[in-house]
């Protein structure tokens, strides 16, 4: 794996930690854990970041059929029609979210998608990202514009990607996050997970631009 900067160095160094905040996907669909993105999901091209209103980072145009992906089959061995191995689908990955901050100056919060589906499959760019806040508001999170790498997961392999965040050194209480909101690439269905980290400045929380996002890469 080429790992372009610091960032990803950090990647992998708190995986473990995150292990009391796993949440695993699988038949969620019934609880608040997880649900449909809303429509507007933009492609795997798109450079703007994630929100409410377009989560995803889907070759489809969303819409209410939240297993409805452009390509790709959950079922068989991971191979679809044209004998590439299939996307992997969210009611397959197992979602978590661990604090990796090692400094004062910017937070990092490391995000894992195991794939516990019992058959390979592929995972290739952005997932959709948004922050829900305590008073009830999203942020927007902006790609960091790394490269993408696709990779093919193992039952059982991970994938992972940093969120950058600036950290709050203003002495206030900052903008409290509560929870995040995790399309995996090229699917239409979200994952919440509890954010495991601080809270933002006032001033820098409201800027999508303070928080990036990596692409999703294979770990190990």
């Amino acid at each position: 794996m080429r790992l372009k900067n610091a960032r990803r160095t950090t990647l992998f160094a708190t995986l473990g930690l995150a292990a009391a905040l796993t949440l695993t996907a699988c038949g969620g669909g019934d609880d608040d854990t997880s649900g449909d993105t809303p429509s507007g999901a933009p492609s795997s091209s798109a450079s703007a970041g994630a929100t409410e209103t377009g989560a995803s980072d889907s070759g489809s145009s969303g819409g209410s059929d939240a297993g409805a992906t452009a390509t790709g089959s959950a079922t068989g061995t991971g191979a679809g029609s044209d004998g590439k191995t299939s996307i992997c689908r969210t009611d397959e990955l197992e979602v978590n979210a661990a604090d990796n901050t090692t400094d004062k100056k910017e937070g990092v919060v490391t995000v894992q998608l195991k794939n516990a589906g019992g058959r390979e499959c592929s995972i290739n760019g952005y997932a959709g990202v948004d922050l829900k806040a305590a008073d009830g508001s999203t942020l927007s999170v902006e790609r960091n514009g790394e490269p993408v790498y696709p990779a093919v997961l193992k039952n059982g392999d991970s994938a992972a990607f940093n969120i950058t965040y600036p950290y709050n050194n203003s002495g206030g209480s900052g903008v409290r996050l509560t929870d995040i909101l995790v399309t995996p690439p090229n699917e239409t269905k979200y994952v919440r997970v509890a954010w495991p980290a601080g809270t933002l400045p006032v001033t820098d929380g409201s800027s999508s631009g303070k928080l990036q996002i990596g692409p999703a890469t294979r770990v190990g």
